[in-house]
């Protein structure tokens, strides 16, 4: 069982990795710029820092997700190569968004565009297993037939 999601694990492991530096970085703010909690205002520095960290975190769970499924159902060298991809777009769009909040729309879309390949890997391959199970219809047969 474990060398069927050994991949999806490591990609997971970086994304709480990759969250944890987010989550550092505002600490790191938050001191440069003597913004204590609970505030959440401050220079626009700041703002953008906090608020690509926040973006990241409430996407974090819809991708996990995702990747998971797609892993299991679909393929998971596949899933695991796009949840890498998706975790590089995140680290870009952050530090664009860090830079400047026009830095951050290439990223965002890039890393949006793979969540949506791993929406449809995850949907085929779940309505493949459905299809397969219940009905004995495999699809993978009948097209190369």
């Amino acid at each position: 069982m474990l060398d069927q999601i050994h991949l999806l694990a490591a990609v997971t492991v970086l994304g709480v990795l990759e969250q944890a530096y987010f989550f550092l970085q505002v600490i790191y703010a938050r001191r440069a710029f003597g913004i204590s909690p609970p505030k959440i205002s401050g220079p626009p520095e700041f703002e953008r820092i906090f608020r690509a960290q926040v973006n990241c975190s409430e996407y974090f769970p819809i991708f996990l997700a995702l990747l998971w499924q797609a892993g299991l159902f679909f393929h998971q060298g596949l899933a695991a190569a796009l949840g890498l991809l998706y975790l590089y777009a995140r680290y870009c769009y952050f530090t664009g968004y860090k830079a400047s909040s026009s830095e951050r729309l290439t990223p965002i879309y890039f890393g949006t565009g793979v969540l949506w390949i791993l929406v449809a890997a995850s949907v085929l391959g779940i309505l493949h297993f459905f299809l397969s199970h219940y009905m004995g219809l495999n699809i993978l047969q009948l097209l190369t037939a």
